[in-house]
């Protein structure tokens, strides 16, 4: 596939948020995520109707992470220096306030096979609640500077955290225990993905180095890829897991061949309209192939992302 049969059209921007917007996660329907960011607005929106943003909560601080569970119709809210809110989604109201340490609270994933919600923390520790009750059950810390991205491989049951002090640990995701600590990036990891199959474990950050590790091989490092001019802000891989998007501080939105590493296209302002500042976060949809980015610009936009 050369890098020209893939066609890009911006079909929407969201407006709506008045600072910042930091992160987006999707619900059950393939058409329908959250956003959130600096203004504390925690903003639901439909793919079907993208101009139309449906405020779900608004909490008093910044939020760099959210997280769905769908099964029971709630979303995680990590609330900076505030915990964790537990929001029900139908009725839009708060269900449980989780206190948990006076820091930023950069992640959240949510195991419910194992019965546990880990939640990344500014501190370098890993919170980790019940996902019956949401109640804190215990702290990991394997570092004293931010865990800043997680990432579950539900074939392997394995908890990659990026850190701050430039590494990942992968932990055992019932255990705990530290399994394996990846050390080849030179400044922050920011982003972790694991392949939809959980072969291949990808990581990024502020070093702008796109790293792969095998996973079968105890995380054996495959090679790496200058991928972006500055901090890579997040890695998402597509329905079909046949590519992957990362985004970066450089303002641009890059998609990769997920088995060639190979750059197909640059979304960019000046080819097309893209983001004016950092892109912080994507979400590929299977609704029509579209992915979702937003930014520092206070804007989310919608791609159509046709593969030839």
């Amino acid at each position: 596939m050369t890098a020209h049969k893939i066609e890009v059209q911006k079909i929407a921007t969201l407006t709506g948020h008045n600072d910042c917007v930091y992160t987006l996660v999707p619900s059950a329907d393939p058409a329908v995520f959250y956003s959130a960011g600096g203004d504390g607005m925690v903003v639901s929106w439909d793919l079907q109707q993208p101009e139309n943003g449906q405020l779900v909560a608004r909490v008093t601080t910044s939020v760099y992470a959210l997280c769905a569970l769908p099964e029971r119709n709630l979303l995680l809210i990590g609330q900076n220096t505030e915990g964790v809110q537990v929001i029900d989604l139908q009725d839009k109201k708060i269900l449980k306030s989780v206190p948990l340490p006076k820091v930023a609270i950069f992640d959240i994933a949510v195991a419910p096979e194992k019965g546990k919600v880990f939640v990344a923390m500014g501190n370098g520790a890993i919170a980790v609640l019940s996902s019956e009750t949401f109640e804190l059950q215990t702290l990991i810390r394997k570092s004293d500077q931010s865990a800043r991205c997680l990432a579950l491989n539900p074939y392997t049951d394995e908890l990659a955290v990026g850190y701050s002090d430039n590494k990942v640990r992968v932990f055992d995701a019932a255990t705990l225990e530290l399994k394996y600590e990846l050390e080849s990036h030179t400044n922050s990891v920011f982003t972790v993905a694991y392949s939809p199959d959980g072969k291949l474990l990808l990581s990024g950050g502020r070093d702008a180095h796109l790293r792969v590790w095998n996973v079968q091989e105890k995380y054996k490092e495959q090679g790496y890829v200058i991928a972006h001019m500055y901090t890579i802000n997040h890695i998402t891989y597509s329905p079909d897991g046949r590519h992957f998007a990362t985004c970066s501080m450089d303002k641009s939105i890059k998609v990769w061949d997920a088995q060639t590493f190979r750059l197909l296209k640059v979304i960019d302002k000046v080819r097309n309209a893209s983001h004016g500042t950092s892109v912080n976060k994507l979400f590929w949809s299977a609704h029509h192939n579209q992915l979702v980015s937003c930014s520092d610009d206070r804007t989310i936009s919608v791609w159509d992302i046709n593969l030839g």
